[in-house]
Order: C-alpha cells, then sequence, then structure tokens
C-alpha cells in the first residue's frame, strides 16, 4: 500500500514539474517570437543601427593610422546615390538624348531634305568666309571634342555595348587609353573654347536681326531666307552653347582632373553628375551643328573646309555681313572661279 502511494505522489510530481516546464517552454518561445529575452527584454533595442548611424552623421567613420584621414570614411549614403546614377539612370538619359537628336535629324532630313544652293548671277565666285586661324581654332576644339565624346559615352556605354564584343581584356585596354585621351585632349579643348570666344565675341551678340531669323524659321521652313550678319541666330546659339557648356565642362573636368583639390568626395560625385548631364546634352547640340554644316546644307562645309564660300550662297545665308564686306573694299572681297585670296 505504502509502495502505491509513494509511486502515486512520485507520478503526480512529475506531471506537475512537466506542466510547469511545457508552461515556461511556450513564454519563452513567444518571447523570443517577439525579439525579448526570457526577461521581458529586447537586446537589440539599446543597440546601435544603421538607421540611428546616418541620423547622427552622414557618413560612418572609424579609426584609422595613416595620414588620409578620407580613407577612414566607410559608408556615405550619397555615394549610394551616385551608384544609382550612374549605373541606372545616366545610361538612358543619354542613350533618349543621342538616339533622341539622331531621329529628329533624321526625320527632318527625310521630310525637308538637303537645303541646296540657289543658282544666280553670284554663283562660282568665292568670298572669304573664315581666316587660317579661326578655322585652326575651330578643327582643334571639334577634333578634340569628338575623342572626348567618344571616350565620355564608353564610360557610360562601354562595358554594357563594347566589352561584350571585345573581351574584358580588349576593353581594359580601350578604356585605359580613352581615359589618357579624355585627360589629356581636355588642355587643347578648353584653349579652343577660349579662342573662339576671343575671335567670335563681337559677331555672336544677339541683336533685332536675330528675332527675325528665329520668327522666320531661319528659312528653314518655306522658301524665303531671313536676312542675317556674319552669324544667324541659329549659329549665335551654337556658339553661347560651346562657350557655356565648354566652360562648365572645363570647370567640372578640371575639379575632377585634381581630385579633392577643392571639395570632397561628396563634391567629386556631385561634378561627374554635373559633367556627364552637361556632356550628352553636348553631344545632342553638336549633332544638329555637325549636321546642318554638312548633309543638311549644301556649300555651308566650304566655310570651314577652304574658308571660302560661294558668293550666291552667302548673300542668300548671310546678306548683311556680304554687304559689310563689300563696303570695307570698293572692289569688294569676292573672286573669281579659280582664283585663290591672299591670306
Amino acid at each position: 500500500m505504502r509502495r502505491t502511494l509513494t509511486t502515486f505522489r512520485t507520478l503526480v510530481a512529475a506531471a506537475i514539474l512537466m506542466a510547469a516546464f511545457g508552461a515556461s517552454s511556450g513564454s519563452f518561445a513567444q518571447q523570443t517570437r517577439d525579439g525579448l529575452n526570457p526577461t521581458g527584454q529586447n537586446p537589440t533595442a539599446e543597440s546601435v543601427n544603421e538607421d540611428f548611424l546616418f541620423k547622427q552623421d552622414p557618413k560612418i567613420t572609424g579609426r584609422i593610422s595613416i595620414p588620409d584621414g578620407k580613407a577612414a570614411h566607410l559608408i556615405q549614403p550619397a555615394g549610394r546615390d551616385y551608384r544609382d546614377f550612374r549605373e541606372r539612370w545616366l545610361p538612358w538619359l543619354s542613350a533618349l538624348a543621342v538616339l533622341g537628336a539622331v531621329a529628329l535629324l533624321g526625320l527632318f532630313y527625310f521630310f525637308r531634305g538637303r537645303i541646296l544652293m540657289e543658282p544666280g548671277p553670284d554663283t562660282g565666285r568665292k568670298i572669304l568666309r573664315f581666316n587660317g586661324f579661326e578655322r585652326f581654332a575651330h578643327w582643334m576644339t571639334s577634333s578634340c571634342f569628338i575623342i572626348l565624346a567618344l571616350s565620355g559615352l564608353n564610360y557610360i556605354f562601354g562595358k554594357r555595348l563594347l566589352m561584350p564584343l571585345i573581351g574584358a581584356d580588349a576593353f581594359g585596354v580601350v578604356a585605359q587609353y580613352a581615359k589618357f585621351s579624355h585627360i589629356y585632349l581636355a588642355w587643347p579643348f578648353m584653349i579652343g573654347v577660349a579662342l573662339m570666344l576671343v575671335l567670335w565675341l563681337k559677331d555672336n551678340i544677339p541683336n533685332k536681326i536675330d528675332i527675325a531669323w528665329i520668327k522666320a524659321f531661319g528659312g528653314f521652313i518655306g522658301n524665303k531666307h531671313p536676312s542675317a550678319g556674319r552669324f544667324n541666330a541659329g549659329q549665335k546659339m551654337v556658339f553661347w552653347m560651346v562657350i557655356g557648356f565648354g566652360t562648365a565642362m572645363s570647370v567640372t573636368g578640371l575639379m575632377m582632373i585634381f581630385p579633392f583639390a577643392l571639395t570632397d568626395i561628396t563634391g567629386m560625385q556631385l561634378m561627374q553628375v554635373i559633367h556627364a548631364l552637361i556632356g550628352i546634352a553636348f553631344i545632342a547640340g553638336i549633332l544638329a551643328h555637325i549636321y546642318i554644316g554638312t548633309l543638311g546644307m549644301e556649300g555651308a562645309y566650304d566655310a570651314m573646309g577652304s574658308g571660302k564660300v560661294d558668293l550666291g550662297w552667302a548673300k542668300v545665308h548671310h546678306d548683311l555681313w556680304v554687304e559689310e564686306e563689300q563696303a570695307k573694299n570698293a572692289s569688294g572681297p569676292q573672286l573669281g572661279r579659280h582664283q585663290v585670296p591672299a591670306e
């Protein structure tokens, strides 16, 4: 009887212990799911997290023993924004600007066609439009710009379009030489922009004649060509685009050639964003300039090719300038068909 009672007591005690253990296990599991320890506290509530650090300072820094203090920056949120712009937005914006400009020019050529020279009594006679030094400044600047544009586009599209075609090793060589050309040809480009400003500033001041030229759409629509001086309103827009964009590209480019001289890493990223956005707008604008100076208008290329243009062409597109030139010399600067001007 005693043995039976003892066994019964043991079983009851074991059942009570098991029930207590099960209840405590359930409570511990619930606390664990809630992120709490068995004491009811959240062990990570007082820990330092990323959001908290970013609220205290825009950069997460550490301790270093080297002289370069910038190396202590471990994480900066602006770097993520810049990477997102460079890898996602910049390629799309660049493609839209460049391909959009090409498409619009193609449509214009399809509907308008090439603007041909109108035959007249002065056809075949020549007038000097740009001297040798002016053409040198133009071609030095434009040739540098073309290489700068191609090397800049390689920065944006190279690893997406070129590297799959030629392989990583060949692309690495191309990218390296593109980088060198971008840095070294920037100097003659900046000199060229400064020369253009000095050479052509006085002829590119906007005036009332330009308003009439714009209202007439420059003669591109219809058959009547509005009056213009040495440079029409469209050419003046190109001039100021080159001076404005060229100056902005020069300033931001120098900031990147000499990094951290005047700004920190955030400023460097801002300079790259500005440089890239102005660059793609610059390329799109110059595409229109190249089109009208070559395929778009007959006789226009001669101005920067030989420096001499057809007198009949000049009277149609720059009649006021021709009058000024002829007024300077009673005999006029125009030449016969096979004569060469003295320069």
